[in-house]
């Protein structure tokens, strides 16, 4: 009989180590994978992680993916450091690309760059805190769960921005597709790197690090959020307010996924259209915790993350294989992740059932 023993001290080098590990079984079970495929693996493993970034357009690509998946991790890991667990970033993301868009679609016409680019960064930021806000109302007022609450709305904002975009937002001429109206030039962020399309959401990115890094460092309210995540009644004793680390918790990651979702739809996408990201808002789950909730590894596991999704996209065109294939990697990834975050926590312990009640 197996069976789960707590260590007496987890290790300190393995709980940072773990991540790195973690990938390692990643590509290892994914080499086999390829195979039972009937891929050659290492052709597979040159397809899926060289081939996307062999240029420097790719580069460009993996940081405009990696962009988001920091972006909204940074604002998680906010809440995640005190047990606040928001769900529905990507239904947050969702609503600030409306609120963003709405503006672009309200003002490009007689508005300067100047003015109408930082209006939709603040309209993104305010229309996915006011989404991340209904989950904080009601677990402060009602303790529900904000699991599921923040869960359950990414639905409801996914048909809010399908019911505009088939009917007061549909582009009259789109030749009935539903989609807005293309942005204009004005409503667009400026291209950093010519010849790529990077573009200035990556420097919004970049702050949010600094930022970041800043606030877990050397913030009084960090360090509160941080205690009462480790220890709940301490922080009670100490008289921390949990209702405020819930609401910080929570409109950090909203207003951090509206920004991400601001700089899709004024980046790549360029209007509003279904979907607007490839589950960045879930992503950024396993990219935060892969990431150990730390600025700098958020900013390294984005880039990983970017790079599973780059080249699921290349094996598709390349390999011929499913575009699942980059969802199996994020799942392995997480697996191994959460596997050996128990084996650092707990030792396995081999015990032998006694005979009861068995006479010689």
């Amino acid at each position: 009989m197996i069976r789960l023993e707590p260590r007496p001290e987890p290790s300190q080098v393995m709980i940072y180590l773990s991540p790195v590990l973690a990938m390692a079984l990643m590509l290892v079970v994914g080499m086999i994978v390829f195979t039972l495929l009937g891929q050659p693996p290492l052709k597979a493993f040159h397809a899926f992680f060289i081939e996307p970034i062999n240029d420097w357009y790719g580069f460009g690509e993996l940081l405009i993916k990696a962009s988001p998946l920091a972006l909204i991790a940074l604002g998680l890991a906010v809440g995640f450091r005190a047990n606040i667990w928001n769900i529905g970033a990507e239904g947050q993301l969702i609503m600030g690309a409306i609120a963003a868009g709405g503006v672009a679609l309200w003002l490009q016409a007689s508005t300067s760059i100047w003015i109408l680019l930082p209006l939709m960064l603040v309209a993104g930021a305010l229309g996915g805190m006011f989404w991340a806000s209904i989950p904080a109302l009601l677990r402060t007022r009602f303790n529900t769960s904000e699991i599921l609450v923040s869960l359950m709305l990414v639905y409801v904002a996914n048909l809010i921005l399908s019911w505009l975009i088939h009917g007061p937002w549909r582009d009259p001429d789109g030749y009935g597709f539903p989609q807005s109206q293309m942005f204009e030039s004005n409503a667009l962020l400026p291209i950093l790197i010519e010849g790529t399309r990077v573009h200035a959401g990556v420097l919004i990115t970049l702050v949010a690090l600094l930022v970041a890094t800043v606030f877990f460092r050397w913030s009084l309210t960090a360090f509160q959020m941080r205690v009462s995540g480790l220890a709940p009644k301490a922080a009670l004793y100490a008289g921390f307010k949990q209702k405020k680390m819930v609401w910080l918790g929570l409109l950090a990651g909203g207003a951090a996924a509206g920004l991400a979702g601001t700089a899709e739809v004024a980046g790549p996408i360029g209007q509003l259209l279904m979907p607007i990201s490839p589950n960045y808002g879930f992503a950024a789950i396993i990219v935060a915790f892969v990431g150990r909730l730390h600025p700098l590894g958020i900013a390294l596991a984005s880039l990983l993350m970017a790079l599973l999704y780059l080249g699921g996209e290349s094996a598709q065109m390349q390999l011929a294989l499913p575009a699942a294939v980059s969802g199996v990697f994020q799942g392995m990834l997480l697996f191994f992740l959460l596997a050996t975050d128990v084996l650092i926590q707990f030792r396995l312990r081999w015990t032998h059932k006694s005979a009861v009640g068995v006479t010689p």
